[in-house]
């Protein structure tokens, strides 16, 4: 078994290879150009090697899910520039995002172009079951706008409880880290135990990655996190910890944290404040109790169904999760 954090490391680097090249065309300027500023902007890439280690896990192999390991990938940066109309974001993986560099208009064209070269790659795939890959393909895309509009929405809800945020959540994240999982399965010819498995262990991390994320933008450093800090909170959103906060904090403090949400009062001394209530009525340490939670489930997935594979790959995707900072 190769050591998990240099293979991670190796198959990330060959997907930014691959990704920077995957739009040679040149004409219509407006649409190629932006498309390879997205793909040449380098992330994670938890997603695609999530695939491939799944794959791999049940006996496939690297060949067998690469190019929808692309594909994923390229999904994923889709959504990515939606979002980021849609939140009105300055900053994406220490760049600008593609609609302040350009417009919004080119902003909405790239993720159309993006969505299209998705499927491109998928379609590459040598597998007998394509239909079936590109059905769930396409549901995923469903369920990701289905929570993407529910996090509108509660932008503006006057309350919002937690049920209502995991509802959101494990559609506008858990799904796409669920479906690269439940893919590699499928094109490593796993049984369907071994896929459910995969399936619901992708979902348990893709929750955890959501909450950690929501923490992340509060009490991380711009600078180290590659976006706008505290970007979550100008737009009113009410994600794990807030809610956790706005629960057991008192009326004071409550009326500043609904100035915060309801008019969007983030300066430096705003995120600076909520940054400290999170620490001091131990949301910061609840929050990520609930991560591990979520990961220790996605574990639990592996241990009852595959224990008998090489689960060592999946286990350091599981810890990256839990222990990530950016």
């Amino acid at each position: 078994m190769k050591n998990s954090k240099k293979y991670y490391s190796e198959i990330s680097s060959l997907i930014d290879s691959d990704l920077a090249k995957a739009v040679s065309i040149e004409f219509p300027p407006n649409l190629y150009n932006p498309m390879k500023y997205v793909l040449s902007s380098k992330g994670k890439r938890f997603r695609p090697v999530l695939l491939i280690m799944a794959c791999e896990t049940v006996g496939g192999s690297f060949q067998d899910a690469y190019n929808a390991s692309l594909a994923i990938e390229i999904l994923h940066n889709f959504t990515l520039v939606h979002d980021d109309i849609m939140d009105d974001d300055q900053l994406r993986r220490g760049r600008k995002t593609v609609h302040k560099k350009w417009n919004n208009s080119i902003a909405i064209l790239t993720g159309d172009g993006l969505i299209a070269l998705a499927y491109r790659y998928l379609l590459r795939s040598k597998t007998e079951r394509i239909r079936d890959i590109i059905k769930k393909f396409s549901e995923a895309i469903i369920k990701i706008c289905e929570g993407q509009s529910l996090d509108k929405d509660m932008e503006s809800a006057s309350e919002v409880n937690i049920d209502d945020y995991l509802d959101m959540i494990k559609r506008k994240t858990g799904v796409l880290i669920s479906i690269s999982a439940e893919l590699g399965g499928i094109l490593g010819n796993a049984s369907e135990t071994e896929i459910e498995a995969l399936k619901n262990f992708g979902f348990e991390i893709g929750i955890a990655f959501q909450i950690q994320d929501d923490l992340l933008d509060i009490i991380s450093d711009e600078v180290v996190i590659g976006k706008d800090l505290g970007s979550d909170l100008a737009l009113g959103k009410k994600t794990y910890p807030i809610i956790k906060l706005l629960e057991c904090v008192p009326q004071t403090g409550l009326n500043f944290l609904k100035d915060v949400l309801e008019n969007g009062n983030t300066g430096v001394n705003s995120i600076r404040r909520v940054k400290t209530m999170l620490h001091e009525y131990g949301i910061v340490d609840q929050t990520q109790s609930e991560i591990s939670r979520h990961i220790d489930k996605a574990v639990a997935c592996l241990n009852d169904n595959l224990a008998s594979l090489q689960l060592d790959h999946l286990m350091y995707m599981s810890e990256m999760i839990r222990n990530r900072k950016f």
